[in-house]
């Protein structure tokens, strides 16, 4: 398995391989940057942070599989640090810019359907936010979101259950029984 192998060429020290691993999730990396800080800058910048973190401590890494769910944490985790530092707010998804970049979005009809997203998100705590966009958005499963916030699965799915319930009650929709 290649992924495997590049994995456990970068524990060795191989940087080539840990770009490599880097550059295959790329895409996926920036939109999670950006749905924390908000704009491109910041979001490249909490990424440098990450891949410099990455070389520094990829040989604490006990599972190879699960190198793309240990990047991403620390990715979140160099976010929330950049934004604690700059004193910031974290609201997830509230740039303008997001809206333009998330992929598919050309469309009337989608932009419409994200700007509604975006206001009923907004009726929600800041951690059922963060949970309900890093399942729903980012496809993240819930024991990787656990890692990446550092709450455990049970709180995770308490958070997404009860943000959208509240979305529901807010907005209409099925009922949750």
């Amino acid at each position: 398995m290649k992924f495997v192998r590049l994995v456990k060429k970068a524990k060795k020290g191989n940087k080539e391989a840990l770009l490599q691993l880097i550059q295959e999730q790329q895409d996926d990396y920036y939109r999670l940057a950006l749905t924390y800080m908000g704009n491109s800058h910041d979001a490249m910048d909490a990424m440098e942070e990450m891949i410099v973190s990455l070389y520094q401590s990829i040989h604490q890494l006990k599972k190879e599989e699960a190198f793309y769910s240990w990047s991403k944490t620390i990715l979140v985790n160099r976010c929330k640090q950049m934004l604690r530092k700059q004193s910031k707010v974290v609201f997830m998804g509230d740039s303008e810019e997001q809206i333009e970049t998330v992929p598919n979005l050309d469309s009337i009809v989608q932009s419409e359907q994200r700007m509604d997203l975006q206001r009923m998100l907004s009726k929600v705590n800041t951690d059922q936010r963060e949970a309900i966009e890093l399942k729903y958005i980012h496809d993240l499963d819930y024991g990787t979101i656990a890692d990446m916030t550092q709450v455990s699965v049970g709180t995770v799915k308490s958070r997404v259950f009860n943000g959208l319930k509240k979305m529901r009650e807010t907005f209409g929709g099925d009922n949750i029984d």
